[in-house]
């Protein structure tokens, strides 16, 4: 597969480099072009118009003229026929009308000139200067569509070159999807993830009828009280139950809450935890010794040439530094002991058999003892420091958490939502404003309230979204 994209890329190299870089450049160009044809066209469009214009403001001086001419001529013959007028007024009138006549002419001849260059400018215009720059924007469009069915032609060629190796890389995918052991990625997978818990062992009958028997030392029978309750509990309540199964709806699960110890995994996944983070704080800590040798050379090169550097300036640098190593060193010693109380609770095959069959050995306590600590809770929440009451303790508790689902808590009261909350993550659930629902679990300190709605949905909400209205007898009880 990375072959096979592999040769993608060497085709989006190509045509970056032969496709892409002259075809942005030729686009410039064109862009270019086409501006000054557009600019010639509008350049065309305007002269004409302004003709037009020169044509019509000629136009209506003739006409304004000719019509002066003809009042000049009618004033002049009324003045004519009149007796009563003076003999000067008569020809001042006839000299008038026929200035006016010659204003006329001209105008006319001046609008005739004019007629005929505008004429001759649209012919021009429509024949000549349009279709000319409209050739030009043609004649580029068809380069253009020549150089795309070029760049067409050197993309396939681009492609073609590359056509065999992916052949190759498709068989190459065929033959690796052939070849899939799915046991074998089964069990690659079951290694990396066993949780390297074992299968508690057979329950041992217990004889009543023989009180003589049960009369045994009080070490002996507090043991057997002690660590016979969880192992009934953990043997009955969690039979026929797996651990991948159940539901969590622990709400340090839901909010992702990891102790540093990892102990809230499986035996074996806390191991691979711990030896992870180790492995983290050995490279870690060679990196500041590494920058702690940097520093020192350096320090030795200021002394040889007080010119370089003041050597002092590097002391609290190199102070720091070695008391990050410091650090670093005593959280290493920290999870080493942790890991080798891990490794320490994780047998070789034949012991783990030993020790089931002697888990339920009455006669000897100490073995019952081991033993409950190899079986420690899924979430590893005791160490083998710990005193008896207390294993006992959190074994029940931490079983009643994660194998205890048949029978749910009883409500201690009711709530209404305040306002809508989307339970998007898990052990969350989602409440509409108004809805009144039942409270099983109080907010203990962390801002979350456990509900339920009905038999099969229930989760936390945060309790700043509800109004709490809990029951006086079920709090007393």
């Amino acid at each position: 597969m990375n072959d096979y994209a592999g040769q993608h890329e060497v085709i989006s190299e190509n045509m970056a480099s032969q496709i892409i870089v002259d075809l942005a450049r030729y686009v410039q160009e064109l862009k270019q072009e086409r501006k000054l044809n557009f600019h010639d066209g509008r350049k065309a469009q305007q002269h004409i118009e302004s003709c037009w214009k020169q044509l019509e403001s000629s136009k209506r001086r003739f006409e304004r003229d000719c019509k002066e001419a003809d009042r000049a001529q009618q004033y002049f013959e009324k003045m004519d026929a009149d007796i009563n007028v003076t003999k000067a007024d008569v020809e001042k009138a006839r000299q008038q009308a026929q200035i006016r006549h010659q204003m006329a002419e001209d105008s006319k001849a001046d609008y005739s000139s004019i007629l005929q260059k505008f004429n001759h400018e649209q012919h021009e215009y429509y024949h000549t200067h349009i279709p000319n720059i409209f050739q030009k924007i043609q004649e580029m469009e068809e380069r253009r569509i020549v150089r795309i069915g070029d760049s067409m032609k050197t993309y396939a060629e681009v492609d073609r070159q590359v056509i065999p190796i992916i052949g190759k890389c498709l068989d190459g995918i065929v033959k690796a999807a052939e070849s899939i052991d799915q046991k074998n990625d089964s069990q690659l997978v079951i290694e990396a993830y066993k949780s390297g818990f074992e299968p508690p062992g057979d329950i041992e009958f217990e004889d009543y009828s023989q009180p003589m028997k049960r009369t045994v030392s009080d070490n002996s029978l507090s043991n057997s009280r002690g660590e016979g309750k969880p192992d009934l509990k953990f043997g009955g309540k969690s039979k026929g139950k797996l651990w991948p199964f159940i539901k969590k709806n622990k709400l340090s699960l839901k909010l992702g809450a990891t102790p540093e110890d990892f102990s809230n995994l499986p035996p074996e996944q806390r191991r691979k935890k711990l030896q992870q983070k180790v492995d983290e704080l050995n490279k870690e800590i060679q990196k500041e010794m590494d920058q702690r040798d940097a520093i020192t050379k350096m320090k030795d090169v200021y002394l040889k040439n007080p010119q370089m550097g003041d050597p002092a300036s590097l002391d609290h640098k190199l102070a720091e530094v070695s008391q990050n190593i410091e650090k670093l060193r005593l959280e290493t010693q920290k999870f080493e002991a942790w890991l080798a109380e891990v490794e320490g609770r994780l047998p070789a095959r034949s012991e783990q058999m030993h020790r089931q069959s002697g888990l339920y050995d009455s006669q000897n306590p100490p073995a019952v003892n081991n033993c409950a600590q190899d079986r420690e809770s899924p979430d590893g929440s005791y160490t083998e420091e710990q005193s008896q009451e207390s294993e006992v303790k959190v074994l029940a508790t931490d079983f009643d958490d994660e194998f205890d689902d048949e029978e749910p808590l009883p409500a201690i009261g009711t709530c209404k939502a305040l306002y809508t909350f989307e339970g998007q993550n898990e052990g969350t659930i989602s409440v509409v404003e108004g809805e009144t629902l039942y409270v099983i679990e109080e907010d203990k300190g962390d801002g979350w309230t456990r509900i339920r709605r009905n038999e099969d949905e229930e989760g936390y909400v945060p309790t700043s979204y509800v109004e709490v209205y809990l029951d006086k007898n079920a709090k007393d009880s």
